[in-house]
């Protein structure tokens, strides 16, 4: 029997799951899972790197405590962060993306390059903390002078365990600086913010064996988390997608890059998926969920929260991709700026909240099917927000589309199926 270790950090909790095939079905067991959380240093977001690598660490002791003949074993996180290196060292702190840090800088950034000659090149949805402009931050900070590398989230824990310091092509798309069409770094955007060169190595495809830890093989799976949900997506045909967590992301499978002026507006993104171009728009999700019941009623169980939801009255929508909803110090006030009637119970709150997730989900659905050109009857959940019925059924009667929730842990089975297929 060939078992295999999916290390699948989110930005809220990180799980090892062991998988391994019976009767041609995969099979998993969560064997290890830790929080994770932003640690405030100052006035910034950043992530206790340490901390995080311990549960790595310790993660695969305990599932090798449990199958002590793991064949290989990959990490994926969500995207866009990274950890600068010189050498073998850090070079601290580690952001993380919800710190404002780049706000000031990017209107400079597009006078240097303007953002529809960089959407044109990359296919990458404009988010104020995408990597493009963390790293001109960190240029204009100088701290790139001293910088050999920097290495994705889930590269750089592969890089701690292993040694190897890799660029994984799905993880390395969301930076906003990669070409659509080549799948390597875009050197003319590159040049035109004055980063260093040396920084932009040659990005390698999912499945490349990078190296051992304690006699595993350390491989690249699809490392953004999104790609490796949608490889595990059983879909019949190509339908819409969506990939719920604390974003959601909503889209279809490419097989080429749609970079238009259309795209642009509507804030569709080409991230790289495996042997695909995952075409699709980042929404809020449930953080806006998460936030309300860790404002409003903490430790109340989500069955609770829900049935409440489903009882009230409050039917009014806010656009749930209002910026205001990206790291506001309470929900709650967020809610109330931009509803025209604010709610009065909690309840009214989660109602307004999950409505509003179903009706952006439908806008967007419009959206996508517009700029592709192609009618979609289902629509595939999977993730944690697939398990939330309530918002399964608000979001087919709004998209008048077929929900099929699939709750599994659509991420590592990606990250183990791909491992499989190297295997």
């Amino acid at each position: 029997m060939n078992y295999y270790l999916a290390v699948d950090i989110g930005a809220s909790s990180g799980r090892h799951i062991v998988g391994w095939k019976e009767s041609g079905k995969i099979i998993t067991r969560e064997v290890y899972r830790f929080p994770n959380d932003f640690t405030k240093i100052g006035d910034s977001l950043t992530w206790d790197l340490d901390a995080m690598f311990s549960h790595v660490k310790a993660g695969i002791d305990e599932a090798l405590k449990l199958y002590p003949d793991i064949t290989s074993l990959s990490v994926n996180t969500w995207g866009v962060d990274y950890v600068l290196m010189n050498g073998d060292k850090e070079i601290l702190p580690g952001y993380a993306y919800r710190d404002s840090r780049t706000e000031k800088i990017i209107d400079e950034v597009h006078k240097l390059m303007p953002l529809e000659k960089i959407y044109s090149r990359t296919g990458i949805q404009y988010i104020p903390f995408n990597t493009i402009y963390q790293l001109y931050d960190d240029y204009k900070a100088g701290k790139l002078e001293h910088a050999t590398d920097f290495l994705m989230m889930p590269e750089y824990f592969l890089y701690k365990l292993c040694g190897a310091k890799s660029h994984e092509y799905t993880e390395a798309t969301t930076t906003e600086l990669v070409n659509a069409l080549t799948g390597q770094y875009d050197m003319e955007i590159v040049k035109a913010l004055g980063l260093p060169e040396r920084l932009f190595p040659e990005i390698d495809k999912p499945g490349k064996i990078i190296g051992e830890y304690k006699g595993i093989k350390c491989v690249l799976c699809a490392s953004h988390d999104t790609a490796s949900a949608v490889e595990a997506i059983p879909m019949e045909g190509n339908e819409i997608y969506i990939s719920s967590g604390t974003w959601s992301l909503l889209g279809v499978k490419l097989s080429q890059p749609i970079t238009t002026p259309e795209s642009l507006k509507a804030d569709y993104t080409n991230e790289g998926g495996v042997n695909c171009i995952c075409f699709h728009k980042n929404i809020m999700g449930m953080w806006l969920i998460n936030s309300l019941r860790n404002e409003l009623c903490p430790g109340k169980h989500f069955a609770e929260i829900v049935r409440e939801a489903e009882n009230s009255n409050f039917d009014l929508t806010v656009d749930a991709n209002d910026p205001a909803f990206l790291s506001p110090q309470s929900m709650k006030a967020a809610f109330d700026s931009i509803s025209p009637h604010k709610p009065e119970t909690a309840a009214d709150y989660f109602r307004c909240a999950h409505r509003s997730l179903a009706f952006t989900y439908a806008k967007s659905v419009n959206e996508l099917e517009n700029l592709t050109g192609k009618n979609y009857s289902r629509i595939y959940i999977v993730g944690g927000g697939a398990k939330n019925k309530f918002l399964n059924s608000l979001t087919e009667q709004a998209t008048h589309k077929k929900v099929v929730a699939l709750p599994i842990e659509a991420t590592a089975l990606g990250n183990i199926k791909l491992q499989m297929e190297v295997n």
